[in-house]
């Protein structure tokens, strides 16, 4: 962005305007003013205080990502492969170490890392190559064909893992086993001859077959668990990995020694079940997540790539006149124009668009970029990008925003000075947020860090004990293998992966989407709830709530509003039809209380009016409509009718008497829109729209209050339309008028004094839900903001929110008997096996057992449904 010497607003950046506070502070809404008043207590809390949590969190980066140098730039990656808090640091160092990089910021929960660099020192390929090693594999976050193709390698892994695996396991059990256990299923005679044939000096041969399988095993299906081994030794940072990597290494290590010493016994069959066994166990969490990741494929993107630009000396005969836009009033006329003369526009990508191009905008289209309108009228839904319930019209010398939406009309729009998008720049805020937001380590790995060194120093003193007390070098090496065998690193490796899985299973079952592993710890942890207004907490439809109108003048005011686009104008037009009572809106659209702001649909707009059931004509005839800016005026049935904003009727000239501003007053004060309607120049009463609260939206706020968790209620929306939940017990605050990059702002301030929650639904959300430590995503939201969240909603419950922290306790539940089990198995096996009563196949039957016993206890149903 550009970057000017003008005031900006001390909370969030954005230009400041004459709201300040008594310190003197400058700031862009009182909405951002009261958030900063309320919680500027947070710069004095206890640095010691926030270095604690930040330790207990295992995130030792700032929440905000720094800010990028002048002469450098931003680079977003995804890199496959990376999986746990200590490939995060792997990441980043090997970013940092590249020619002209100043930072790396990365993230395994949304497998993002965001590098700032010199452009002419590094370029993106650099990037990706310099990212890219050992097995990570880093690419554009647009590149669906290598998501695919990461996604194509994982499952090739596991195939060959299984095939494979089973082809080792079938020499096992076919020849190795009997001659363990007397012969097995077989006779005295056959089983002699297979423990005398595995004796002769050519089973070297046959155990050299088996060796080959089993390195394929451990390269092509173990790469990634070596790998994390590999990394967490480089960080010095012991983790799950490298526990299953040192089992699985060590008996592949044993028996590749053993066939060259000539020992009789091998141990493939336990390094290729340790390495397949965890590999299932990640597989099937991914495979559950990616079946949640499919639960949104209807949301569709809201960004814009290409835009239509004018050509220089020709007319695209956009119509400035405010009742006479019969030629672009509409997405056909506007289009037919284009027809007509081929030359007078081009499609263009954005990143062609500079400064000064004109842009052609039609109804229903997204403004491309920010800029200014030189020709055309229409009303602009800029909900997406600054959370504004209702549509404004906008003419000639007014400001767009990009990825904001035509209502209606047709706008030739001059592009702003540094030719980029509103809705683009939250992007990009999204992914920032994104990438710094560093993720919990899991719990195993915790545990980890402590277990890894102890089972190491056992199996070394083991070793070494064994040899000083005269055992033989090959019967002390069993005993350390033995060991590190029946620590159990199947049921630890399965214990943190099947109970997540399990847990996101169970959520997808109540269309609940979990995207992120680290989901069910965080909730546990969280102390604030945030909530957004719009709908998040109402319904997102928008009706004729309340209204003191005759039924003659309530028909004649929705056969006027009949020719209206907007939301408001259409809920008024079917108020009399007899048909649903409601029109299905975008949730951002609502609960504004504000200028009504209806507008001239012209001849595409649909006009859904009052009609006689018999003959099914029109029962009123609108002779003339005009649009204005808070309202719409005409002739109806020779009558003149009037419906808007109180100030259009004092601007008209018409009388608006005192009761009717008191009724608009109160519906003001609660909230909702109220609509003056008069006829034969004087206001006759009022019809109040809205959209109406959740009916469950107490008993989700009871629900988190029983948990002794804070709830906060923060909306773009007016002051007013905020009063009923500030009644509530559970409600802790209430933040009104706050813009998106406010919200954002907001929900960090809270996320320094305790684990945030934040729930919202639209793109203006995104950047909130991306900056709390936990997002929830309403179905009824946009893909940005579900991309933002870590969790999403999908049939739009918002009693589903309190279902999210019940599958939280419910999966803690799950990992810690998992947890347990695997550690209380330890308690008596590893002593068993340095005192060695265990063998390798033994440790390796209980490991097994032990890890049947951990998938039964994920399979468990805690949840009721």
């Amino acid at each position: 962005m550009t970057q000017t010497d003008s005031p900006t607003c001390t909370l969030c950046d954005l230009p400041a305007t004459d709201v300040t506070d008594e310190a003197g502070n400058r700031f862009c809404c009182p909405g951002c003013r009261d958030v900063h008043e309320a919680l500027d207590s947070v710069a004095a809390i206890d640095a010691d205080d926030v270095r604690e949590r930040a330790s207990e969190a295992n995130d030792a980066t700032e929440s905000d990502p720094d800010p990028v140098p002048e002469d450098h730039e931003s680079t977003f990656l995804e890199v496959e492969g990376m999986h746990c808090a200590t490939c995060e640091a792997f990441i980043e160092s090997a970013a940092k170490a590249e020619a002209g990089v100043s930072a790396a910021s990365a993230s395994y929960v949304t497998e993002t890392v965001r590098i700032d660099h010199d452009p002419e020192a590094a370029s993106d390929a650099d990037l990706r190559e310099a990212v890219s090693g050992l097995g990570y594999n880093a690419y554009s976050r647009d590149d669906a064909f290598r998501r695919r193709r990461a996604d194509a390698i994982a499952t090739v892994r596991l195939a060959v893992g299984v095939l494979v695996g089973m082809m080792v396991m079938l020499q096992y059990i076919a020849i190795i086993y009997p001659t363990y256990f007397d012969g097995l299923f077989y006779t005295e005679r056959t089983a002699q001859f297979l423990a005398d044939a595995l004796s002769h000096g050519s089973s070297t041969y046959f155990y050299g077959f088996v060796g080959i399988l089993t390195t394929i095993v451990l390269v092509v299906t173990g790469k990634p668990i070596l790998r994390g081994a590999y990394v967490s030794l480089r960080t010095r940072s012991p983790n799950m990995d490298l526990l299953v990597a040192l089992a699985a290494v060590s008996a592949y290590a044993y028996s590749v020694l053993a066939i060259a010493v000539g020992a009789e016994h091998v141990y493939f069959d336990v390094t290729v079940a340790i390495l397949v066994i965890v590999t299932i166990g990640n597989h099937y969490e991914t495979s559950i997540k990616r079946r949640a990741t499919e639960l949104l494929s209807d949301l569709t993107t809201v960004q814009v790539d290409e835009a239509c630009r004018l050509v220089d000396g020709l007319d695209a005969g956009v119509e400035t006149e405010g009742g006479a836009r019969a030629e672009t009033g509409t997405e056909g006329s506007a289009r037919a124009e284009t027809e007509t003369d081929p030359d007078g526009t081009e499609t263009v990508p954005l990143d062609d668009l500079s400064a000064g191009d004109r842009v052609l905008v039609r109804a229903g289209e997204r403004v491309p970029v920010d800029g200014e309108i030189v020709d055309g009228e229409a009303a602009v839904d800029e909900a997406v990008v600054t959370g504004e319930s209702l549509p404004v019209d906008k003419r000639p010398g007014d400001p767009v925003v990009g990825g904001s939406v035509l209502a209606d009309g047709a706008l030739v729009v001059r592009v702003g000075e540094d030719a980029t998008s509103s809705l683009d720049r939250i992007a990009e805020l999204v992914w920032d947020l994104q990438s710094s937001n560093h993720g919990i380590q899991a719990l195993a790995d915790r545990l980890a860090t402590v277990f890894v060194p102890v089972v190491l120093t056992l199996a070394a003193v083991a070793t070494v004990g064994y040899l000083l007390a005269g055992a033989g070098p090959t019967d002390a090496m069993l005993v350390g293998l033995t060991v590190l065998i029946v620590s159990c690193p199947c049921a630890l490796g399965l214990a943190t992966p099947l109970a997540v899985a399990s847990g996101i299973r169970d959520a997808l079952e109540r269309s609940i989407v979990v995207f992120d592993e680290t989901v069910f710890e965080r909730v546990r942890e969280a102390e604030t709830v945030v909530f957004d207004k719009t709908g998040t907490l109402t319904t997102g439809e928008m009706r004729v709530l309340d209204h003191d109108l005759e039924p003659d003048l309530l028909d004649l005011a929705a056969a006027l509003e009949g020719r209206s686009a907007h939301p408001v104008g259409k809920a008024i037009a079917e108020a009399t039809t007899g048909e649903a009572a409601s029109v299905a809106t975008p949730p951002e659209q609502l609960g504004e209380d504000g200028p009504v702001a209806t507008t001239d649909g012209g001849e595409s707009a649909v006009a859904t009016v009052a009609r006689d059931e018999e003959t099914g004509s029109a029962v009123e005839s609108v002779e003339s409509f005009e649009s204005h800016r808070t309202g719409v005026s005409g002739v109806v049935d020779d009558v003149q009718v009037l419906v808007g904003h109180p100030a259009l009727f004092v601007e008209q000239g018409w009388t608006l008497p005192e009761d009717v501003a008191e009724t608009i007053e109160e519906a003001r004060a609660v909230g909702r829109v109220p609509v003056a309607v008069g006829r034969d120049g004087e206001a006759h009463g009022t019809i109040v729209v809205g959209d109406d609260l959740r009916e469950e939206w107490e008993a989700t706020f009871d629900a988190l209050g029983d948990r002794d968790i804070d709830v906060v209620v923060l909306t773009g929306d007016d002051e007013r339309a905020t009063s009923v939940f500030a009644d509530h017990e559970a409600v802790s605050r209430v933040f009104a008028g706050v813009p998106p990059e406010g919200k954002a702002e907001t929900v960090g301030r809270l996320s320094t004094r305790g684990t945030t929650v934040m729930v919202g639904d639209g793109t203006n959300d995104a950047p909130a839900l991306a900056r709390a430590d936990l997002g929830i995503a309403l179905g009824g939201g946009t893909a940005m903001a579900a991309d933002a969240a870590d969790v999403a909603i999908v049939d739009d419950d918002l009693r589903s929110v309190g279902t999210v922290f019940d599958l939280a306790t419910a999966a803690g539940t799950r990992v810690k008997r998992n947890i347990g089990w695997a550690f209380g198995y330890n308690a008596i096996a590893i002593p068993l096996a340095l005192a060695g009563l265990l063998n390798p196949l033994f440790a390796a039957i209980a490991m097994g057992t032990s890890s049947l016993l951990v998938v039964a206890n994920s399979s468990q149903v805690l949840l009721d449904e």
